[in-house]
């Protein structure tokens, strides 16, 4: 009966993955840059921050998050969070002399915290898995104790789909000419710029800002 929740709880979490956001492209532009080790310690820090924000949500933290200054003030903390990591990956991949975010300088530890900052930097993503529980708890019945195993299921996704992602480009990495490379680099950072953009269009706009950033 407790691998029911947890199967689901997988299933869902491979289900969400596919909204990619600007996490995924960080992972990505960190995998490119370097080797499978060094990116999966980014997806590792990836994988702990959703646990985390999983285990807030269960606990019911995602209330306190729910008015309406609250989720404003962070979205916007978490645009501009968005828009200086891209602003720097995209620096980093136009000066190669200057690589500080992407590039060949990427060590397990500048892989694994910048991983956990830009993940950390979307706290409304307590509020997204809120909403998931709730929904979950009422479809399917769960009681307290299944919500963690099915939550333990939705955060395992993360690092089953990541890690094969980055393990997937270590294995071809090599047949991608280095300007392809410089190529995939900034649109990376272009692309983390323009999600830092809507989210904060989003927040002062309508004032719920994107819920999650992968």
């Amino acid at each position: 009966m407790t691998l029911k929740p947890l199967g689901n709880g997988l299933l869902t979490g491979l289900f969400l993955q596919l909204a990619i956001g600007p996490v995924f492209f960080y992972i990505l532009g960190i995998a490119i840059d370097s080797n499978f080790l060094i990116s999966l310690f980014g997806v590792l820090a990836v994988t702990m921050v959703d646990y985390l924000y999983i285990g807030l949500s269960i606990l019911g933290i995602g209330k306190l998050l729910e008015t309406q200054k609250i989720r404003r003030t962070l979205g916007i903390l978490s645009s501009l969070v968005l828009l200086a990591f891209g602003a720097l990956a995209l620096n980093s991949a136009l000066v190669l002399e200057n690589k500080v975010i992407l590039g060949s300088d990427w060590s397990l530890a500048s892989a694994f915290m910048g991983s956990f900052a830009l993940t950390l930097s979307s706290p409304l993503t307590i509020v997204f898995w809120s909403g998931i529980f709730a929904a979950k708890a009422l479809e399917k019945g769960y009681t307290n104790q299944e919500l963690w195993i099915f939550g333990s299921g939705a955060g395992l996704a993360t690092l089953l789909f990541l890690g094969t992602v980055t393990y997937g480009i270590s294995l071809t990495k090599s047949m991608i000419p280095p300007e392809a490379i410089t190529v995939l680099n900034v649109i990376v950072g272009i692309l983390m710029i323009c999600y830092g953009i809507l989210a904060l269009v989003k927040t002062i706009r309508f004032q719920t800002p994107s819920s999650r950033s992968p």
